[in-house]
């Protein structure tokens, strides 16, 4: 993994056989950030597990075991305690432009994966919301 940053623009190239999740923490502890939007996302996975939430407990995830571009990829990224929690959705497309899209919940990158994090210094935590087993954004 590789990043570069200017003034609060941070460009993360990830390479083959890395791990999406991982490699994001690890420029968030590089990068001395709080928290963080993701900008922008590209490139192919592998590997990917996406879900939909339908209810407290069920995320409904899939395991897609397959070259998928990554069409686009977008959320937020908060520091709770010592570590990062991550809320990406992703778009994803196969060989034959069929589209696919949920809660990103991992992925390992197959060519090349090319992230942009807007970093700030916002306050922000997530809370378990018991009524929905979800881990809820709250501003302070």
């Amino acid at each position: 993994m590789q990043s570069k940053e200017n003034k609060d623009i941070i460009f993360v190239r990830l390479f083959p056989n890395e791990d999406v999740n991982e490699q994001l923490k690890e420029v968030c502890r590089r990068h001395d950030i709080k928290t963080a939007v993701v900008i922008s996302g590209i490139g192919q996975l592998k590997n990917a597990q996406l879900g939909y939430f339908k209810e407290k407990g069920d995320y409904t995830p899939k395991i897609f075991n397959k070259p998928l571009e990554i069409l686009s990829l977008t959320g937020n990224i908060c520091k709770q305690e010592n570590d990062y929690i991550l809320h990406l959705h992703a778009v994803l497309g196969d060989e034959k432009k069929n589209a696919i899209g949920g809660h990103f919940i991992e992925g390992i990158v197959s060519i090349t994966g090319e992230i942009v994090l807007l970093k700030t210094n916002l306050d922000v935590q997530r809370k378990l919301n018991k009524k929905t087993g979800l881990k809820d954004l709250y501003l302070g």
